[in-house]
């Protein structure tokens, strides 16, 4: 029931009507087009089925029935013809304006169901005809609204023309308004070091963008792998769902670091039970320095062959014997992953094969003294030279 107002006359009280008056009407017919109520006076009242509703109605029926008791506005009254003719949109609407300014202006959220889709958005009912645009019912597009109809939407006044008799309204404004609070939330939850899962949002050529709980993240271009990576769609494509881990929070600036590559097993751990002390590897110079020389040994694995340790002999600089891109064979000296640090020595190899070469001589010569004295040669250095030996005395 709708509250009686200041110039509302009551069905016993009342002696005379004029049009602008607003009484009380109780429906005592309802056919196709109109609906006759008695509102106290000497005859019946009419509601034109266009004065029922701010919104288009189809039959009386939808909207009124036999009994129902409301407010109406006296729109005609001619006595001669007995004609009284009343509005019950007239009511509602007026105090749907009032209603809809004051919650424009504090903002509130309302809820009106979807009477019909047209042009460029929905008709919805807020105790008038309500529209809103396409643009402004989600977040995304949409490209079919047909099954949004009879759907009741939380929606926000964000303008009103009473003179063109135009309300528009939002849903988008609402679904915003939660996303921020939901961003904020996820905000305050986020420190650095956490793993989560995320979902990639979009690509750019920097890094992607990951979606951790509806709020977006960075993952930069150095952090999708840890390779080099020329550009993201070689790492992962959009959709994809992907561990993180959170560099860096800046709450104030709404900004939040990720990483792909720090959830895996980066190359030196993956080297911790590749290589060990004492193996013997190829390699690729990448880089010259003046200690020594970055050695490449497995894809984002580099270990440094020290200037002493590069030739058996005194090396200036490394460039006298080494170049970029080079391909080498070293022997590991040490290796520690935790501190991604693997020592290199080309120098090694080379005294073990000056050593290797040693040996095998001395091995010959020791086989050729054996093989002599089987013969019963009995050969001997002594024998050999000792001629010689005699004639210089």
């Amino acid at each position: 029931m709708v509250e009686e107002t200041n110039n509302s006359l009551s069905l016993t009280d009342l002696k005379t009507l004029s049009v602008g008056d607003v009484v009380k009407a109780k429906v005592t017919k309802v056919e196709d087009k109109q609906a006759l109520v008695d509102v106290g006076y000497k005859y019946d009242g009419l509601i034109p089925i266009s004065e029922l509703s701010g919104l288009h109605v189809e039959k009386v029926s939808d909207v009124v029935n036999v009994g129902d008791e409301f407010e109406v506005k006296v729109t005609k009254l001619n006595d001669e013809k007995e004609e009284l003719v009343v509005s019950k949109k007239a009511i509602t609407v007026e105090k749907a304006w009032d209603e809809l300014a004051g919650k424009m202006e504090r903002g509130d959220i309302i809820e009106a169901a979807v009477k019909e889709v047209v042009k460029g958005g929905l008709v919805v009912d807020v105790g008038l005809r309500g529209f809103i645009p396409a643009s402004m019912v989600e977040r995304h597009f949409v490209e079919d609204f047909s099954d949004y109809i009879g759907r009741t939407l939380t929606l926000k006044v964000v303008e009103m023309d009473k003179e063109k008799n135009k309300v528009i309204l939002s849903h988008k404004a609402v679904l915003e308004d939660e996303a921020k609070q939901g961003k904020a939330q996820v905000l305050e939850g986020l420190t650095p070091g956490q793993v989560l899962e995320g979902t990639v949002q979009r690509l750019t050529d920097f890094g992607v963008f990951v979606d951790i709980g509806g709020v977006d993240g960075l993952v930069h271009v150095s952090e999708l792998a840890w390779n080099h990576v020329d550009k993201p769609s070689d790492v992962v494509k959009e959709g994809d769902k992907v561990q993180v881990k959170v560099l860096k929070v800046d709450k104030e600036n709404e900004r939040i670091s990720l990483s792909i590559k720090e959830t895996q097993p980066g190359p030196y751990a993956q080297a911790a039970g590749q290589f060990k002390k004492g193996d013997i590897v190829a390699g690729t110079v990448k880089r010259l320095a003046s200690f020594g020389a970055f050695v490449e040994i497995a894809p984002g694995v580099e270990g440094l062959v020290h200037i002493s340790q590069i030739a058996n002999r005194r090396v200036a600089t490394p460039g006298e014997v080494l170049k970029e891109g080079q391909e080498v064979t070293v022997k590991i000296l040490d290796l520690n992953p935790a501190e991604q640090r693997i020592s290199l020595s080309i120098r090694a190899l080379d005294e073990e094969k000056e050593e290797k070469k040693e040996q095998a001589s001395r091995r010959e010569h020791q086989q050729f003294v054996q093989e002599n004295n089987q013969q019963g040669m009995g050969i001997t250095l002594g024998d050999l030279f000792g001629d010689l030996k005699d004639k210089f005395k």
